[in-house]
């Protein structure tokens, strides 16, 4: 049922306008041209594909003919099917990934008037349960899990420069192979996310030691890996191309597999890292949420306030041009007073069930990047 490593169903011709397969080409149509990112439209096409295979095998062939009953029995076989080679049911999270498509095309159907009415309008999708990221590493074990890299052998440079940036930005696996060389500002340290989720750009602190990682993996290793002409990709394979977001995976896994510590993972894993970490050191969620680049998490809106209250404190102790006045007041008192310790000190901690929140998003996020 679409997980990863099977092939998604082959378009079948079909002369019928009103047929499954000339609707579904409409429909990826309209996708494109709102704009809609090809990973979007290659989820859906999966799912989409499997529904219209699983129609044609009881003789319904055209949109027109599918009605809430006959979706409903869709959503009782996703509930009641088994992998055959696992025999595990989907997860009621997998089941509500393959629904969703449904009632976006059968939305589009009813608006674009190729159907009366829209029979996907009241379907209820599976509840979806919160659930907190299998593993998190300690900042001891993702050490050790980015000392496992060999720094005597070019690739092993790079592959600890890929691991820094992980574990300092939190990024994802995608943003990490689409991150070119000009994403990079060292005197800020920070990094540019081009075109991240969403297709929105946003740009994210990174610590000094990844940045000196980085420059040593591009200023020792890079040369020796490209091949002409340079797309400006910031981490190239051993073939000189930029990864493939699966190679991507591979390679991190075999580091946390190597460093023994009894956790598995691979690069959601030092996002959930990163986010983690950064709570437990006092940090607000909201801060945490721009960096992960989340759109919305309905329970941090009470942290709207606080976020303002502290966003300013941080601008007037680091902005150049509100330096001069707080300078001065500050050596008629203690200079402590307006340390960066200070200004996380006085951050309200997160609730539970913010924290639970954040952590669930990351561990959404993961369930979708496997099963895509």
């Amino acid at each position: 049922m679409g997980r990863r490593g099977q092939r998604k169903p082959r378009p079948v011709a079909d002369p019928d306008p009103q047929g499954f397969a000339a609707l579904l080409r409409a429909f990826f149509e309209w996708m494109r041209v709102r704009g809609y990112s090809e990973a979007t439209i290659e989820s859906r096409e999966v799912y989409l594909g499997f529904f219209a295979a699983w129609c044609a095998e009881r003789a319904i062939t055209r949109p027109k003919e599918v009605t809430k009953p006959i979706l409903e029995r869709y959503q009782r076989y996703l509930y009641h099917y088994r992998n055959q080679k696992t025999g595990r049911a989907m997860t009621f999270r997998s089941q509500h990934t393959r629904l969703l498509p449904l009632r976006a095309f059968f939305r589009w159907l009813a608006k674009s008037n190729y159907l009366l009415s829209n029979p996907a309008s009241e379907l209820e999708l599976p509840k979806l349960e919160h659930r907190l990221p299998k593993h998190v590493l300690s900042a001891s074990e993702a050490d050790q899990v980015m000392n496992g890299a060999d720094l005597k052998d070019a690739l092993g440079v790079r592959d600890r420069a890929i691991l820094e940036t992980l574990y300092s930005t939190g990024i994802r696996r995608m943003e990490v192979v689409h991150l070119k060389l000009y994403d990079l500002d060292v005197e800020r340290g920070t990094l540019v996310v081009r075109q991240g989720k969403g297709k929105k750009d946003r740009m994210v602190p990174i610590g000094e030691r990844a940045l000196a990682w980085i420059d040593k993996y591009v200023t020792e290793v890079r040369p020796s890996l490209l091949v002409e002409p340079d797309e400006g990709f910031l981490f190239l394979t051993h073939m000189g191309e930029s990864f493939t977001p699966n190679r991507l995976t591979q390679l991190v896994r075999e580091y946390v597999d190597k460093a023994a510590i009894g956790k598995r993972g691979a690069c959601h894993l030092f996002r959930h890292t990163m986010a983690t970490l950064m709570l437990e050191g006092g940090a607000d969620v909201r801060f945490i949420q721009e960096m992960l680049g989340h759109a919305k998490l309905e329970t941090t809106q009470i942290y709207t306030q606080v976020s303002i209250r502290k966003l300013k404190e941080i601008h007037t102790a680091t902005h150049p041009a509100a330096r001069l006045a707080r300078a001065k007041a500050s050596r008629a008192t203690s200079p402590a007073a307006s340390s960066t310790e200070d200004l996380v000190g006085a951050a309200s901690a997160p609730t539970a069930d913010a924290r639970e929140e954040l952590l669930s998003a990351l561990a959404a996020e993961a369930d979708e990047e496997e099963s895509g």
